[in-house]
């Protein structure tokens, strides 16, 4: 080595952040491992990188010992003193042994320590800018798709859209521009592992945070979100200013604010709902956009029955059951809903079915007096 490689070493601890001392000690290491495995070697060793010059010196290693039992590593503390009296039971003697060739092989191993290092401290720098990014969104490219596994390319490193994460019937392309949720961020051999998903609920909630100001401000709070990814989503909001309607807000003017979201989830629905503190009020806004007459909860079991005008059951149920299932999920409440026909003709059966049991048992109780 040289001192134009002591210098790129130096550069590199400004540029990539890696400490010169640190790259110095791991050369070091492999150069122990280089020695041994081109000189065949069995001595204990050091090697020292002068940290100016770049010079190389090799020292074999010997501990004083009583009786030797391993020329190659031990040397007796009579011979010993015969180099220099001072010399005590435990010390290490160092006799340099640096071969004339090693400089060749010195740089080449210096080089790959180098990269390697390099590489593993970008690794690194990645890791941690990703790591911290948990939970938010990122912007990529579709680079690739393997089986029905999407990469996509973040610029400095790769994301992995997984089946699972993907959204229903939602086709990706190579070189399609696509925004993501981070998942998680994993350590590998091979680098950070990062997962992403279009289908959690929090990509929603990052995507509403960009689009409405008032959200980003605090003004605008998202309390709860419902999403079944590629179909529909209700989210509910609220103000912390009362001369801002929070749904107004998320809808934007004219609509165009949610309909870039809509846009961004290729068309997945959005229902934006008022949240409430009562829980009637909730599940009744939940519902929308169906209306609501009634709204009774039972707290025990967590059941809020809900009476809606007959025309609007199948509008408060949703196809398969979906307007239902997202207010459940949105409010945190078991939901029943019935019509206003259904309940009174439950109500009809139930009273018919008191007159019936009294009446039974004041014909019971007559008989049982004329008896």
């Amino acid at each position: 080595m040289n001192t134009e490689f002591i210098e790129a070493i130096r550069d590199l601890e400004e540029t990539k952040g890696i400490a010169a001392d640190v790259l110095f000690e791991a050369i070091e290491a492999a150069l122990i491992s280089a020695y041994k495995k081109n000189f065949g070697s069995r001595k204990n060793v050091r090697i020292v990188v002068d940290r100016d010059t770049g010079e190389i010196a090799v020292y074999s290693q010997k501990t004083v010992v009583d009786e030797v039992t391993d020329e190659l590593t031990e040397i007796s503390l009579e011979d010993a003193q015969k180099i220099n009296p001072s010399y005590e039971l435990g010390d290490i003697i160092e006799e340099e042994v640096t071969p004339r060739d090693f400089g060749r092989i010195a740089a080449q191993t210096a080089k790959q320590v180098v990269v390697q290092r390099i590489r593993e401290a970008e690794r690194g720098v990645i890791f941690e800018e990703f790591v911290s990014r948990e939970d938010d969104i990122v912007t990529g490219i579709v680079q690739r798709i393997e089986g029905n596994t999407v990469y996509i390319d973040l610029g400095k490193t790769e994301a992995v859209l997984a089946p699972t994460e993907q959204i229903p019937n939602e086709e990706y392309k190579q070189g399609d521009r696509i925004k993501t949720y981070i998942l998680e961020v994993k350590k590998t051999t091979k680098g950070p592992q990062i997962i992403v998903s279009r289908t959690h609920p929090g990509l929603l909630k990052r995507l509403f945070e960009m689009e409405v100001p008032e959200i980003h401000d605090g003004v605008v709070e998202i309390h709860s979100i419902a999403r079944e990814a590629g179909s529909r989503s209700k989210i509910a909001v609220s103000s912390n200013d009362e001369k801002v309607d929070p749904v107004g807000a998320c809808v934007g003017p004219k609509g165009l604010r949610v309909q870039n979201i809509v846009n961004e989830l290729n068309g997945e629905k959005i229902d934006i709902v008022r949240w409430d503190e009562d829980p009637k009020q909730l599940v009744a806004n939940a519902l929308s956009p169906s209306k609501v007459i009634s709204v009774d909860l039972n707290e025990s079991k967590k059941i809020a029955r809900v009476v809606v005008p007959d025309y609007q059951l199948s509008l408060a149920i949703g196809k398969e059951g979906q307007n239902a299932r997202l207010a459940a999920k949105l409010t945190g409440w078991k939901i029943d809903i019935k019509s206003e026909s259904q309940v009174s003709q439950n109500d009809e059966n139930l009273d018919n079915s008191d007159t019936t049991e009294i009446e039974a048992e004041s014909n019971g109780e007559v008989s049982a007096e004329e008896e």
